[in-house]
């Protein structure tokens, strides 16, 4: 296969995909993974798509936020296995924060026959949570449009009289150097200050976060604990700053 055609064939996955792992390149190209690595830095190099670790993404700004349907339909059983595990953390007599996201949604089935209290800033998590009858206290504040998330001056005055045994929160990219990150600063900063009054604090991620970089930083690496899939990456940097669990899907 000639380079320009491998090269097509490289961003025509990765777009269809959302994300690609160099493993997957190397069967859709026949071509070696040190040839894979090399496309992908050109690639990259050309605006085409963005380097992820152990694959690439599709080029994205750092202030994108997909709305929350179009995040609930990628990565379902992923997210599923996930927040399956997750849960299990939860112990009957806990007080909880589930954070606004699609694979902290996923959670909530999870949850349903255990004794505790769950507040959250998702519109989408409340009602969900209340139709399996958990105990609910929800944030009020600004409700965004796009992902149903309550965030400003409001959510955060609430969060002062909470203290929680755990949190569990989505995130838009993850990185070595950046950290946790999100697109919007307001919603950064109910994740910065749920993660300051939670005993355990776990960042709920599929593998398609890793490596990238959204607007506002909500907390260094080493903050939180990492609950991810297994995709056949290798996440042996993460594990060395923080704890991570990969979960088998």
């Amino acid at each position: 296969m000639l380079t320009p055609e491998r090269h097509e064939r490289i961003i025509e996955t990765v777009r269809n995909n959302q994300t690609a792992s160099i493993k997957q390149l190397v069967e859709v190209t026949q071509a070696s993974e040190s040839t894979i690595r090399r496309d992908l830095d050109e690639l990259e190099k050309q605006g085409h798509l963005r380097r992820v670790h152990g694959g690439a993404s599709i080029k994205q700004s750092a202030a994108d936020e997909p709305a929350m349907k179009e995040k609930q339909t990628k990565y379902q059983r992923e997210k599923r296995a996930i927040a399956s595990y997750a849960a299990s953390f939860v112990k009957d007599g806990d007080s909880i924060f589930v954070d606004a996201g699609s694979t902290t949604y996923e959670m909530i089935p999870f949850l349903k026959q255990k004794d505790i209290i769950v507040v959250t800033n998702g519109l989408d998590h409340l009602l969900a949570l209340t139709e399996h009858g958990i105990r609910t206290y929800v944030l009020g504040g600004l409700v965004k449009s796009r992902t149903g998330a309550v965030v400003g001056a409001g959510a955060l005055q609430n969060l002062k009289q909470y203290r929680f045994d755990n949190c569990f929160m989505g995130v838009n990219g993850i990185t070595l150097e950046d950290g946790f990150t999100t697109p919007d600063p307001e919603e950064a900063a109910i994740k910065q200050r749920t993660l300051q009054i939670s005993r355990e604090r776990f960042i709920l991620a599929d593998h398609t976060k890793f490596g990238e970089t959204s607007f506002t930083q909500f907390a260094d690496i080493h903050e939180a604990d990492i609950i991810t899939n297994n995709n056949g990456t290798t996440y042996k940097d993460y594990a060395e700053k923080t704890n991570i669990k990969v979960v088998t899907t």
